[in-house]
């Protein structure tokens, strides 16, 4: 898979979680999720990253997959009902870019 493929996929899923905002949340899933506000999306990302790393320890990798899709799925959920963008999330990486992992973090602690 190409990180194109990844970012349309991640593009794609971002627009129907936007266009579920405000539906009915009898109607789907993530309507009910987004109706509930971020403390319901927040625990359901919070297990899922359980998940994930539990598969991880299996060392069980379909299962990491089908985890982390259901990770993402609930961060990006998480980020709607929370009105953060995905630009935002980008904005920071990008701040980040070309400093290292220690150096980045020292520069949080202020």
């Amino acid at each position: 898979m190409s990180t194109q493929r990844f970012a349309d996929i991640l593009a794609r899923l971002s627009a129907t979680i936007a266009a579920r905002k405000g539906a009915d949340p009898a109607s789907s899933y993530t309507a009910k999720l987004l109706a509930a506000g971020p403390v319901l999306a927040a625990k359901k990302l919070g297990e899922e990253a359980i998940e994930t790393a539990l598969a991880a320890a299996l060392n069980d990798p379909d299962a990491i997959a089908a985890e982390s899709a259901d990770l993402i799925y609930h961060w990006l959920v998480l980020l709607a009902a929370s009105d953060v963008s995905l630009d935002a999330v980008a904005a920071k990486l990008e701040a980040r870019e070309g400093r290292s992992g220690i150096e980045e973090k020292a520069s949080r602690k202020g």
